[in-house]
């Protein structure tokens, strides 16, 4: 037999039809009852064998096949009257009001009709979202409309009290619509006038939202457990499937043996109930189905929407080895490029390296250290791809003795590794980024303040994950792709999305007044915290005693040839602007790589600030210029608010006079 590939152009989504579950299943579920007295599974069940089997050993009466390879196969229920689907009440509430109550058209003149038709196929193929504004459009249209233009029959107003009741508002009064009229009208609305009112009808006709055969999931799908005692414990989703069909059976009874209309309608109010819980148990205007326990049962909409439903737990969001996650905590005097690791954590998560010929003794250093000393290692792989696990060793010597060129340590991470660090929620690029590992005392993570702006962190608790790369490819992505200093410019509007925060632009702004000066020994302080291995700038002042102003300190840290101009935001908007002769020195001006006027503030170097002097310099001299700026001369600010403080007392919160006399 002869393979042939296709390419696969689309995928359309649609309603089972009553037809389709009953041949898609393969037997009518028809007693309540679950388990025989053996223990085995009844037959026309709930845990029927054709419906797939859970108990290893058993093999599927459908497939043949064992519990790993057969896939489960659906049932379904045979319902006595029809009940609405909850998921569609709004839908059907919709079309109904869009249709005529006798005839079952849309209420559209004729003519409008075959203008509508030519311009959805029209936009059908090009522009599916322009087809599906036209069908809400048709719709809306439709249900304004107070009589049939077909039949000239008079429409009446059809209200939906929550979850799936429908009334219809006579002049005599209001009346229910049972499913079984709600079914019949939605029957009458020919092919070609669904298709305007979005539906495809080979697909999905509007009665197949009135159920009248309830599909039976698999037993894999809902598997019973056994407790410790011996007690088997059913799956929610059975439970609630043992009270549908115990209340079916009830109206069966009733129906056939002629009981009064009331007893029938309660019974149907019941199994609507019972259909509509296990669709969605949270339903409002609706009590909720309980365990005995009084805990409310998990149905489908539950399996699926929020944090831990199936989208959002299991398919969006996996568990990954070589992982860690802890608090975070401030550390301005780690680079923007590092990330403080808790020793603990250091000793847990590993790197494969290679034994080689020019590693081989620091290798066997790291096996003899083994797991409670860091830097070790933890594990020792053999060419064989035998895992030796160095936690219980006879003696650490002999293996690092056997270390030889093909061997692989799993050893602790270490000062100068390559880690991706991540906080929650991931909602760009720059939440999740490359750092270098510095491995610290304590059990938080350490990050420098100017990273908190693209991961959008703050220390008043936040937890962040760390994930090791395992391989040489994935460590070289990392350190090219996704280091921090290449992040610094944010992609979503060109400026740094990192820099100065809070004490950053206080120390930057204090720092370079006109009113600040400073001696030699206060200068030689400033700069050896910032890193500065040159020689001193001549004095702004040499006498009566040699002073430095914070310019001069700033501009040490600037490149030579580098031009720039901003006003600060201190800028009092004079008519005539002075620019570097400002007297409130608000006009920035860098020129050949000197401050020469202006105060730096939080327009010049502040975080999510475009057109800064960060961002001309990450601009004309890289992503490194960039980090040594942020490194370097934002330590210096923080440490020029320790030498001189700013302090807050009391009167800072006294409002100005101006304000009280407003009040």
């Amino acid at each position: 037999m002869s393979e042939s590939f296709k390419q696969i152009k689309a995928i359309k989504f649609g309603l089972l039809s009553p037809d389709v579950i009953r041949r898609m299943s393969v037997t009518t579920i028809i007693t309540a009852d679950t388990y025989d007295e053996d223990g085995w599974p009844i037959e026309g069940g709930l845990m029927d064998r054709r419906l797939g089997v859970i108990e290893p050993g058993q093999r599927c009466a459908t497939c043949g096949n064992r519990v790993g390879e057969c896939p489960g196969h659906f049932g379904h229920i045979e319902l006595a009257r029809p009940v609405i689907h909850v998921g569609f009440a709004k839908l059907i509430h919709q079309v109904l009001r869009a249709t005529c109550r006798r005839c079952g058209r849309i209420l559209i003149p004729e003519e409008e009709i075959e203008k509508y038709k030519k311009l959805l196929e029209k936009y059908k193929g090009r522009w599916p979202e322009l087809a599906r504004k036209l069908t809400n459009k048709i719709m809306k249209k439709a249900i304004k409309t107070s009589e049939c233009p077909h039949c000239h029959e008079r429409q009446y107003k059809i209200k939906l009290e929550k979850p799936t009741s429908f009334y219809e508002e006579l002049r005599e009064g209001s009346v229910r619509l049972t499913p079984i009229e709600v079914r019949a009208r939605l029957e009458r609305i020919p092919d070609e006038d669904l298709v305007l009112l979005g539906f495809d009808p080979k697909v999905a006709r509007p009665e197949w939202m009135v159920l009248t055969v309830l599909p039976v999931p698999p037993v894999c799908v809902r598997p019973s457990i056994t407790l410790e005692s011996g007690v088997r414990s059913e799956d929610d989703l059975t439970h609630k499937l043992v009270d549908i069909l115990r209340i079916n059976e009830r109206l069966k009874e009733n129906i056939e043996a002629g009981a009064p209309q009331l007893i029938i309608e309660d019974l149907w109010e019941l199994l609507q109930y019972h259909v509509t819980t296990y669709f969605d148990n949270e339903v409002s205007g609706i009590p909720p189905a309980r365990h005995r326990s009084g805990r409310p049962l998990r149905t489908l909409t539950q399996r699926l929407k929020g944090k831990e439903g199936r989208f959002r737990s299991n398919l969006s969001g996996k568990r990954v080895d070589f992982s860690a996650r802890t608090v975070i905590s401030p550390d301005p005097n780690l680079s923007i490029n590092e990330v403080g690791v808790p020793i603990e954590i250091a000793k847990i998560l590993t790197i494969p390296e290679r034994v080689t010929e020019w590693n081989l003794e620091e290798m066997r250093k790291l096996v003899m250290r083994g797991p409670h000393q860091h830097p070790g290692a933890n594990y020792v792989i053999r060419p064989d791809g035998r895992r030796i696990d160095l936690r219980y060793p006879k003696d650490l010597k002999v293996i690092a003795d056997n270390l030889a060129p093909g061997y692989i340590v799993e050893r602790h991470i270490k000062d100068g590794d390559i880690v991706l660090f991540n906080r929650q929620p991931s909602l760009h690029r720059m939440s999740i980024m490359a750092h270098i590992v510095k491995v610290l005392p304590y059990k938080t993570f350490r990050l420098n303040l100017c990273v908190c702006p693209p991961y959008n962190a703050d220390f008043d608790g936040d937890e962040m994950n760390l994930h090791v790369p395992q391989s040489e490819e994935a460590r070289a992505e990392a350190r090219i792709l996704m280091l921090v200093q290449e992040q610094i410019l944010s992609p979503r509007y060109g400026g740094p999305i990192m820099g100065a925060i809070q004490d950053y632009i206080t120390g930057a702004f204090l720092l370079t007044r006109k009113s600040t000066l400073l001696n030699k020994e206060e200068v030689c302080r400033l700069l050896m915290a910032a890193g500065y291995r040159g020689p001193l700038p001549p004095p702004a002042i040499k006498y009566p005693e040699e002073l430095w102003t914070g310019k001069q300190l700033v501009s040490l840290f600037l490149p030579r040839g580098f031009n720039f101009s901003l006003k600060a935001n201190i800028c009092a908007k004079c008519d005539v602007c002075l620019k570097e002769d400002c007297p409130y020195d608000a006009y920035v001006v860098v020129r050949d790589g000197y401050l020469v006027a202006g105060v730096l503030d939080k327009k010049s170097i502040g975080a999510g600030q475009p057109e800064s002097l960060l961002h001309y310099i990450v601009k004309e001299y890289g992503t490194d210029a960039g980090r040594h700026f942020i490194d370097n001369v934002f330590m210096m600010f923080l440490k020029f608010i320790d030498y001189c403080g700013f302090t807050m007392g009391l009167q800072d919160e006294d409002i100005p006079l101006e304000a009280q006399f407003r009040i």
